[in-house]
């Protein structure tokens, strides 16, 4: 076969939550194709929407990892890592004060904090980075982004002028808020928040409303974070409460818009436009992305979807290789796939599909082989 007869396939998957990381479904679906179609130019590109894989997606892709220790989300410290290319940093906020980074997996709705995150974006800017792009998702904590803040040099004082403990729950005693020994390379740096929520910090559809539930917060706990986050709102910012993604990662975009002057954007977007992927898609012949499920939540700005988009605009076939789909065929069909393959086609016991997900992944890259790389 020539060179300008060379098939040639971009491989741009998520996750498989609870079974493979992006780089191990990629791999698999690689291995896949070439049993197949050995001839077959295969180009890897795990992807993320700015959630827990993110980090290791641009580490995939050739990006540095630093490797960094700060504060879990309750206070307990330990290992964790951002990606670096250039003056370009890229942080994951699941990988430093994510619900997985709870010790023993305890739920702390009213102290956690993401103090860590704050420890981790420092650690960037005095390693001189100019850009940093902040993944938000599985947060553990409701603060407002004030715990970052607070890492970062900003102080919120008490009525007695007292530094506060770090949480959501303390904001309520918040009186003041004092900036003057924010990290000077703030002021210097952007801030770019990969948020795929478009949340208000407060009220029926905010982050306490919305997410903290899921954090293990009580009806009780519920009002008290509200009312805090309230207050905290009030000293940093009220103009930014109301902004679409304020409420993301218990209102860690909030503090982000307010503190750093952050901006919000799609969290695929920013993830592709990094990994320049519209050059991957330059002489490809086929896309296949995917993840573990493709259901209606996918089509509001996940993963896949922005693949699928990216590689329309470029007139390529896109595929799907998923753990499951949800979706109907019309549902798909509309979303741009030219087509949908699902382990759960070949294994429909989902137990079994998640314990065997690498080999039934090959399968569908020899499948997917098969009928669009001939």
């Amino acid at each position: 076969m020539t060179r300008d007869a060379v098939r040639r396939v971009v491989l741009a998957t998520d996750k498989f939550k609870g079974s493979l990381t992006a780089p191990e479904v990629t791999a698999a679906l690689a291995a896949g194709i070439a049993r197949v179609a050995p001839e077959t130019a295969i180009r890897q590109v795990p992807v993320a929407d700015g959630g827990d894989g993110t980090v290791d997606a641009f580490v995939a892709a050739g990006w540095r990892r630093v490797t960094v220790t700060a504060p879990g989300p309750t206070g307990t410290p330990g290992e964790t890592s951002y990606a670096v290319h250039g003056t370009t940093a890229v942080i994951e906020l699941a990988a430093v004060v994510g619900l997985e980074k709870l010790p023993e997996g305890h739920r702390d709705p009213l102290g956690a904090s993401t103090f860590g995150l704050g420890v981790v974006i420092a650690d960037a800017l005095d390693r001189g980075v100019t850009d940093i792009v902040v993944g938000l998702g599985g947060s553990a904590s409701t603060d407002g982004g004030a715990g970052m803040a607070q890492a970062l040099g900003a102080r919120i004082l008490n009525a007695e002028g007292h530094t506060l403990a770090t949480g959501g729950a303390a904001l309520a005693d918040a009186a003041r808020l004092d900036r003057s020994q924010l990290h000077p390379r703030i002021a210097d740096t952007t801030f770019t928040l990969a948020c795929d929520v478009d949340n208000p910090l407060l009220g029926p559809t905010g982050a306490v409303a919305v997410y903290a539930p899921q954090k293990g917060a009580s009806p009780t706990d519920l009002g008290i974070l509200e009312a805090a986050l309230a207050n905290w709102a009030r000293l940093a910012g009220p103009d930014f409460a109301n902004r679409p993604g304020a409420g993301a990662a218990g209102g860690t975009g909030f503090g982000a818009l307010a503190i750093l002057g952050a901006r919000v954007r799609s969290g695929i977007a920013v993830i592709l436009e990094l990994l320049d992927f519209p050059t991957l898609l330059a002489d490809a012949d086929l896309v296949v992305t995917g993840e573990g499920s493709l259901d209606r939540q996918s089509l509001h700005g996940k993963a896949p979807i922005g693949v699928c988009d990216a590689a329309r605009k470029a007139d390529v076939p896109v595929v799907a290789a998923v753990g499951r789909t949800l979706l109907s065929a019309d549902e798909i069909e509309a979303a741009g796939f030219t087509a949908c393959y699902a382990l759960s086609d070949l294994e429909p016991d989902p137990a079994r599909s998640i314990a065997h997900a690498g080999p039934l992944l090959e399968d569908l890259g020899a499948r997917i082989a098969a009928r669009h790389l001939r």
